[in-house]
């Protein structure tokens, strides 16, 4: 959905969110409430979300049926964990509306959550979450067992069946987000985004959010991080790389506009860089003369190990190093804290793709050139 799109949505949203009759003043105070069946011994704990990690706020006591009732002071859009006895975890995210928590530990199916709107909505995100997990779990269940067989067709599939799944996953989580309107229960699903290839609808969101809850705190440090990731966003220009190759002349990035240019970033001492080497080399051969172009860029220490590195893969390509490791000038501007990482730049010098590989890299090739 466009920037604009997005506003006027805001717009409608907010006016109607306005004008409901269950709409509340925020009085600084949110009523938790509801109904526990068939507990087991232990504790209900209720904890707040801070910047690093939930902290405890209160023990809740239930009644001799289960119930429970109890005020929590809320003044801005806050993330709850509502622990039933150490076995069931819930979210809530809580501002302005009273919420009700109903479950029995007889049926695990019988959570309900009613009155506030945003706990409703975080309820999609950990359903999302866990059918996630599932299957995460079942690749990597099957890629274990190829990886004890030798097999190494099984593990390209799975490699594939693993890219499909992140991409599924992107998609559900963005048409969850957009279905949620104004809710500031979209926070909570952020972190499920590859913010380097999501950077523009999660700029988007925010700066919706902004608008609906100005002076939050959470919103103001994701604010703040995303204009630290802008200058690194698709569709940005990349920027400039001049370091020395192993003769010691300096390279440029610059240099190869014109080109589909890939920027690796690589050491000799790094295992999965150098087992992503053949494959680069064999799409390299295959799209060279089409205008497609590596620029390597070590983050190794000595140039022994660098070079010898070069030597032994075969590659043939551009490379340059400060050999300075992840202080290296390269590394530094382009955020990188851990390889293999690459960017994929347009003959314009414009970003279009990151952390290509395997078969990520050969299908974006395939999409470009063929």
């Amino acid at each position: 959905m466009k920037i604009n799109q997005m506003f006027v949505a805001l717009i409608l949203s907010v006016a109607l969110f306005s004008c409901g009759s269950n709409e509340a003043e925020n009085d600084g105070e949110v009523k938790l409430s509801g109904k526990i069946e068939n507990a087991p011994e232990g504790l209900v704990v209720l904890s707040k979300f801070t910047e690093s990690r939930p902290v405890v706020v209160d023990t809740i006591q239930l009644n001799s049926d289960g119930s429970f009732d109890y005020n929590v002071e809320v003044s801005t859009p806050t993330f709850y964990e509502f622990n039933l006895f150490d076995q069931r975890s819930i979210r809530l995210a809580l501002l302005k509306e009273d919420v009700q928590v109903n479950y029995d530990f007889s049926d695990p199916e019988s959570l309900k959550i009613t009155g506030s709107k945003d706990s409703q909505e975080m309820q999609k995100i950990d359903m999302l979450i866990t059918d996630y997990q599932n299957k995460v779990n079942e690749l990597n269940e099957a890629y274990y067992e190829a990886m004890s067989n030798n097999d190494s067709e099984t593990i390209k599939k799975i490699q594939v069946n693993a890219l499909t799944l992140e991409d599924d996953q992107a998609k559900k989580v963005k048409d969850a987000i957009n279905s949620m309107g104004d809710s500031f229960a979209s926070l909570a699903a952020i972190g499920l985004l590859n913010s380097k290839n999501e950077f523009q609808f999660l700029d988007s969101l925010v700066g919706k959010l902004d608008q609906i809850y100005p002076e939050t705190k959470m919103i103001i440090q994701l604010k703040q991080q995303l204009d630290e990731m802008r200058a690194l966003s698709m569709g940005q220009v990349a920027p400039e790389i001049s370091l020395p190759n192993p003769e010691g002349q300096t390279v440029n990035l610059s240099d190869f506009r014109g080109k589909y240019v890939m920027i690796d970033f690589w050491a000799a001492w790094c295992k999965p860089c150098r087992e992503e080497n053949p494959n680069v080399v064999r799409l390299y051969n295959q799209y060279k003369d089409q205008g497609f172009e590596v620029f390597g860029v070590s983050l190794d220490r000595t140039r022994e190990a660098w070079v010898d590195a070069i030597f032994e893969d075969g590659l043939v390509w551009t490379q340059v190093s400060d050999l300075k490791y992840f202080n290296s000038e390269a590394a530094v501007t382009y955020d990188i804290n851990a390889i293999p990482a690459t960017y994929l730049i347009d003959p314009d010098g414009k970003i279009i793709g990151k952390d290509l590989r395997g078969p990520s890299l050969e299908s974006k090739l395939k999409e470009i050139f063929e």
